[in-house]
């Protein structure tokens, strides 16, 4: 069976994670950082420590179906058994040299996304309202 040898909330402060998990670095095989908003910080300074990091893949893990509730405690200790079997699904940790191209280009998708949806929905009102159709250039 698993021991638990830490549990504790730490603030967003690399030094104060660092300084909690130092101690321990020998015997900790891997570290899973779940894949949110802000992992960069998190993920670069654990990989400068010298620390394996793994990326979960939030969207691709199924949390077992016997529990009643989840928090953070209950999902830590799931990824890390995930990890522990070796059946983590984890996400590319991006070179931080090519994240902000990476981040513009998904932004612009995005944006091209919005605009079409916008530009539809003003046709179609349009549409709607003069029983007339135009085409993308009017």
């Amino acid at each position: 069976q698993d021991e638990i040898v830490i549990r504790r909330r730490l603030p967003n402060d690399l030094d104060r994670v660092l300084e909690e998990l130092l101690p321990y670095r020998e015997s900790i095989e891997g570290v899973v950082v779940e894949s949110t908003y802000n992992w960069y910080w998190l993920v670069d300074g654990l990989i400068e420590a010298g620390f394996r990091v793994h990326l979960a893949n939030t969207a691709a893990i199924v949390q077992y179906k016997g529990l009643k509730y989840t928090n953070d405690d209950s999902d830590a200790r799931w990824l890390a058994q995930l990890l522990n079997l070796g059946i983590l699904p984890v996400g590319y940790i991006y070179p931080k040299e090519q994240r902000a191209i990476r981040d513009l280009l998904r932004k612009r998708g995005q944006l091209v996304r919005q605009r079409t949806a916008n530009l539809l929905s003003v046709q179609n009102i349009i549409t709607r309202n003069r029983s007339q159709s135009y085409s993308a250039n009017d």
